[in-house]
């Protein structure tokens, strides 16, 4: 690797510099030294690009900076380099760079992000022509060798073959003659229609070590030396430690050092978690809880309740038209308002990193959807300069947004606690109860429809109001400023334009969010505010229906002419289904879609209701268009996952504040469904192309919870407005 210019950065200054770099990432396929020079991988194989350095026995180790969590971005990534560079698909490994490498090489990588479904969709470009440069690289050193034009030369499955002699060579004899040659500037990549590789349902390459059990994940990882850390923060966000009595447990087994991490945390450092935990739940521990202490659920949901009439919002789709002079003339008006709650990513595996910090070097071994961000979470914390500083990739067990960029308290924390025991290793790992009462929460949210229909029965005039948080306004400001006060996240799924935008033509519409932050920190929840956006419009399009006398279905498609995708995966489930045959004895149907990290999905379910509280979901057909499908087989994984994470939600999950705190502290208070409650999935992929790719790990979560709650009305003429069903005895069997 080149090395790195010293300096000096703050963590806000690099998450700056690092957004505004991101789009020019296609310049930095093949970066300095140029030339006779060979940068190589850690085990010395020549790199072609940056995407691609091959062995002399022909592996090919594909490089990846995007987080593997289980959604099978890392094999998506692998074969779409894989099928430009025409490598043997059999011989491929995947080799992570590290943060601190990228910025050395003035982020060869770009964005380590894996969060809003970008994994693939955002990255497809670039990292494909890695792949095409690499191959027109190798089959040029060949025909070096051989005195021809590469013109003549074809690639495939990582054999180069002269057609008019018949000679081979593979790229294992070549690479290190390929490595010295200047990256072409013009780097076609393949039509879609012509893929061999990519748009296959190949086999996961993560799938035989986690077999196995050779996986290593956070929770895992063990280094020479290494201590254990257990940290306990405020109950009460925005609390802080008042006093502790260390000597306490300073005797306890194992135990090395109990120390404050930064205003509001205690944590102790022993040979053991076990022992470290142990010690820990044993500290006398007085707290400064401030302001928030006695703040309820009830007082939050007052705030938001106030927020539905106010009259300052922030307009996020206002389509035109006079929305209040119509709804007053409406021949029949319908109001509903609907409810979301908070609630928790709850991880398998709680928040955890390994820190080993000297006075000279800081790096970290740990679980991350954001390498990047991590990294500038260790360079704040260490007050080392980037060169000093560095994140090593560990296997997720799980992130649904809690480990992206905003805020990585963890890594903060973990950093803080070895600075404590300077040159040795230490693995801080949260509790389930910790992890559990300090997530960045899916955000709280209130919305009021009100709808007009004229005597035809026609929607003339709709208005959505949100009351509730903001996400950005707690990570992003700047963001939040630059938008004049208004949240563009808010509004996903129903804004005006862009990857979220609204699936309805209505003449008379507007859409509005009056922001109503709480102490309570919100974060990107897996699908983040897709899930209640279509929880309240697609459940007030049924009541909007059924007011107008007329089938759901057609009642949105008379709204969706000019939403042809939209229209398009709406008529596929609702097909599917039988949406327009009666359903068996005692099984109902509802159906719900929408566009959402520029894809277009839909769900129609059939359900059964016993003794008017016991649900059971039968079936769900999911149809999505996410323009392109690199493996459709993870594609059917991920909507099926979707729905598990979906109807969880739906059904069991909430958490609750009392006394400025999260009530729930486990899984035997934040329930998730069980296999035998699983619905049987069929999946409907359609990719219709274009210039856009969208998401796959994101959309389809929130369909599955509308169609159900529409389907629940037609069993039982009850209406829910507010989730999870638990609170209504609605019970999932």
């Amino acid at each position: 690797m080149t090395a790195m210019p010293k300096f000096k950065i703050s963590r806000r200054k690099f998450l700056i510099s690092s957004a505004a770099l991101g789009g020019g990432l296609a310049l930095g396929l093949r970066l300095p030294p140029f030339g006779p020079e060979v940068v190589r991988a850690a085990d010395g194989s020549p790199e072609i690009t940056v995407w691609v350095a091959i062995r002399p026995d022909n592996t090919t180790l594909i490089r990846a900076v995007r987080a593997e969590m289980g959604q099978g971005t890392i094999t998506g990534l692998a074969q779409l380099i894989a099928e430009e560079l025409d490598c043997d698909w059999s011989k491929v490994e995947i080799e992570y760079p590290t943060p601190g490498q990228s910025v050395a090489r003035k982020r060869a990588w770009g964005d380590f992000s894996t969060g809003g479904s970008r994994g693939v969709r955002q990255s497809n470009e670039y990292v494909r022509k890695g792949g095409a440069a690499a191959r027109m690289m190798l089959v040029q050193a060949a025909a070096n060798e051989w005195k021809v034009p590469a013109s003549e030369c074809t690639a495939a499955a990582s054999v180069i073959t002269h057609k008019p002699s018949g000679r081979k060579t593979t790229y294992g004899k070549v690479a290190e003659a390929a490595a010295r040659l200047e990256q072409p500037k013009d780097v076609p990549l393949k039509d879609p229609k012509t893929w061999k590789i990519a748009g296959k349902p190949l086999k996961r390459l993560d799938t035989a070590t986690k077999v196995n059990g050779k996986m290593m994940y956070g929770v895992d990882l063990k280094l020479p030396g290494m201590l254990n850390a257990a940290v306990k923060d405020c109950p009460v966000f925005g609390g802080k430690v008042k006093s502790f009595d260390a000597a306490r447990v300073s005797g306890m087994r194992g135990v090395k050092k109990v120390v404050q991490v930064g205003d509001s945390g205690v944590a102790v450092i022993a040979d053991t978690w076990w022992n470290a935990k142990t010690a820990l739940e044993q500290l006398p521990i007085v707290w400064d809880e401030g302001v928030n202490a006695k703040v309820s659920s009830a007082d939050i949901a007052e705030v938001l309740k106030a927020g539905l009439d106010a009259e300052q919002a922030f307009v996020g789709n206002q389509a035109g038209g006079d929305v209040k002079t119509v709804l007053a003339g409406a021949a029949k008006r319908i109001e509903a308002v609907y409810a979301y709650p908070f609630q928790n990513h709850a991880c398998m595996e709680p928040m955890n990193a390994t820190v080993r910090y000297t006075p000279d070097k800081c790096e970290l071994w740990g679980p991350t959807q954001n390498g990047e961000g991590a990294f500038a979470q260790v360079l704040e914390a260490s007050g080392l300069t980037a060169d000093k500083v560095d994140v090593h990739n560990v296997m997720l067990g799980g992130g649904f947004g809690r480990r992206g960029t905003y805020p990585n308290d963890y890594v903060r924390q973990a950093v803080l606690i070895a600075k404590e025991m300077p040159g040795t290793p230490v693995k801080m790992i949260w509790s389930r109860e910790e992890d559990m009462a300090h997530g960045r929460f899916h955000p709280v949210m209130q919305c009021k429809l009100v709808g007009g229909l004229d005597a035809g029965g026609n929607l003339t005039a709709l208005h959505m109001r949100l009351s509730g948080q903001s996400i950005l306004a707690a990570v992003r400001p700047e963001v939040v400023q630059a938008q004049k006060g208004r949240d563009p996240l808010s509004f996903q799924g129903v804004f005006e334009s862009g990857e979220h935008s609204f699936s309805y033509t209505v003449p008379n519409l507007l859409i509005d969010h009056a922001m109503r932050n709480t102490h309570v920190p919100p974060g990107f929840w897996r699908g983040v505010n897709i899930n209640q956006n279509a929880v309240f419009i697609e459940c007030f399009m049924d009541e909007l229906a059924e007011a107008a006398g007329q089938d759901a279905l057609e009642f949105r498609r008379r709204l969706m002419a000019k939403h042809p995708r939209n229209l398009g995966v709406l008529n596929a489930v609702a097909e599917r289904i039988g949406w327009g045959k009666p359903a068996p004895s005692g099984v109902h149907r509802g159906l719900a879609h929408l566009h959402c990290f520029d894809s277009f999905v839909a769900a129609a379910c059939e359900i059964s209701v016993k003794d008017g509280n016991k649900v059971r979901v039968h079936r769900i057909v999911a149809a999505t268009d996410p323009g392109y499908a690199v493996n459709p087989a993870q594609i059917e994984r991920q909507v099926a996952g979707s729905f598990v994470y979906g109807l969880s939600a739906l059904f069991f999950q909430e958490c609750t504040v009392k006394d400025g705190r999260i009530e729930q502290t486990n899984f035997h208070q934040y329930n998730s469904m069980r296999i035998a409650q699983m619905p049987k999935v069929e999946t409907i992929l359609m990719p219709t192309g274009g210039t856009v790719w969208g998401g796959i790990g994101e959309p389809t979560i929130c369909v599955a919870a509308p169609a159900v709650m529409n389907a629940f009305y037609r069993a039982t003429g009850k209406r829910i407005r507010s989730v999870p069903l638990k609170n209504h005895g609605i019970e999932l069997v």
